[in-house]
């Protein structure tokens, strides 16, 4: 993965943020597509290590705080049974919450 994608999505499960996608292909100065590749990579390598999905941090603009569509369909295409996908959203985040040190603290879009 991206070094640079990798600082920025651990500095905001460390903050217990979230961020769009649109922002953070701003923050980087990526295309969108890039973006969207970069993370569907890091969903992979999350998997294969055992880790919570970071890309749960990102969200899209007009899905009430969730990951857009892509999310879950790369996340099913890795073997995840999603039935509810606010629930799965909030599981992972707290996942990445404790995996990260930062307890509850509340998830917040930046």
């Amino acid at each position: 993965m991206n070094a640079e994608l990798e600082a920025r999505l651990a500095a905001l499960a460390r903050a217990g943020e979230t961020r769009s996608y649109g922002a953070l292909a701003r923050d980087l100065g990526w295309p969108m597509a890039v973006l969207t590749a970069a993370l569907e990579a890091t969903m992979a390598e999350d998997v294969a290590a055992g880790r919570p999905l970071r890309a749960v941090l990102c969200e899209g603009r007009l899905s009430g705080g969730l990951p857009a569509r892509g999310f879950f369909d790369r996340a099913a295409e890795l073997g995840y049974a999603i039935t509810d996908p606010a629930a799965f959203v909030a599981a992972e985040r707290q996942a990445l919450r404790r995996a990260t040190g930062t307890g509850s603290a509340q998830v917040t879009k930046s």
